[in-house]
């Protein structure tokens, strides 16, 4: 079994980007390594969950994709797959937590000197969004709206710094 899953990780997982796109690669390239992240999370019933939890980032598929995964205990253990798509030039986000059985797509892009993740999920649109990026440290917010982007509700603040 070791050694299946040896075999499956070293298949998995990339050296570096493809060199045919490296460049576009970088926009999320630049989080590849492990990261602890500060939260708060904000609940529909108005109470703050706060703590601490890592994030794992990988180049995967030949360094085509992006991998990471998300842990915060005993809010989410979940996984995401980023691909880079020339035709829209954007990114493909593909978010899977098995823990509370949610999955969402979105489409990602840099938008000035940060990036947004837009997607619908539960009937509500979805914006996740990296900023204040260094190379050390970034903060993620994920937000819901209800009312088609007019108004958005904070569900998440988490404040990442490279391990």
């Amino acid at each position: 079994m070791a050694l299946q899953t040896s075999r499956f990780i070293e298949t998995l997982t990339s050296a570096g980007p493809a060199p045919d796109r490296a460049d576009k690669l970088a926009l999320y390239g630049q989080f590849i390594g492990d990261w602890t992240f500060d939260a708060t999370v904000n609940k529909d019933d108005g109470t703050q969950h706060r703590g601490q939890g890592e994030i794992h980032f990988a180049w995967v598929l030949d360094g085509r994709a992006i991998q990471d995964v998300w842990i915060l205990p005993g809010i989410f253990y979940g996984s995401t797959l980023r691909v880079y798509d020339p035709g829209i030039d954007g990114w493909h986000i593909l978010w899977s937590d098995p823990l509370k059985q949610l999955y969402t797509r979105q489409i990602g892009r840099a938008q000035g000197r940060d990036i947004v993740q837009l997607g619908n999920a539960d009937d509500a649109h979805i914006r996740w969004s990296f900023t204040e990026v260094t190379s050390d440290s970034f903060r993620w917010r994920g937000e819901r709206s209800a009312d088609g982007g007019a108004t958005w509700f904070l569900q998440a603040d988490f404040r990442a710094r490279r391990n």
